[in-house]
């Protein structure tokens, strides 16, 4: 379940892009606390970015998310939003090892399957690498980004 706002300092949530050219993957690393803000402005930049690119896929990594600090309706709201039309029919694939992280990432595919049918939720760096058809990647940094 989606943790709720603490009184402890709160490890705050970043995410940076990376490009694997020859692949074309877009993959976008997640790191510390996954927050509406977070994902408000990963939805903006990860559009130009992708579209930049012309990726033919992106891999989302939350192997480095340590709390998902968002609730189950404002996931679900997220997950049945509607594809950029640009992006419709490219996979996406969630690398989620933490259990309960998993979980959240599979409502989330679950309650938007209807309108991201190609997107996929897996454990691990092989599977995302597996679900894509490739078997190594090299991932050059594009630029970091820090939610404000």
């Amino acid at each position: 379940m989606a943790s709720p706002q603490s009184t402890r300092s709160e490890t705050p949530g970043n995410f940076r892009f990376e490009f694997d050219p020859v692949n074309r993957i877009l993959m976008v690393r997640f790191e510390g606390h996954l927050t509406q803000a977070l994902v408000e402005q990963f939805y903006r930049e990860g559009k130009e970015c992708w579209m930049a690119t012309d990726a033919r896929a992106a891999i989302l990594d939350g192997s480095s998310v340590t709390e998902v600090v968002l609730s189950s309706e404002l996931i679900r709201q997220f997950a049945r939003q509607d594809p950029v039309l640009e992006l419709t029919g490219r996979p996406r694939v969630f690398v989620v090892p933490r259990t309960e992280i998993f979980g959240l990432a599979r409502m989330f595919q679950i309650t938007g399957e209807s309108k991201q049918p190609f997107l996929h939720v897996v454990r691990t760096m092989d599977q995302a690498f597996a679900l894509l058809g490739i078997h190594s990647a090299n991932f050059e940094p594009i630029e970091a980004r820090r939610a404000s």
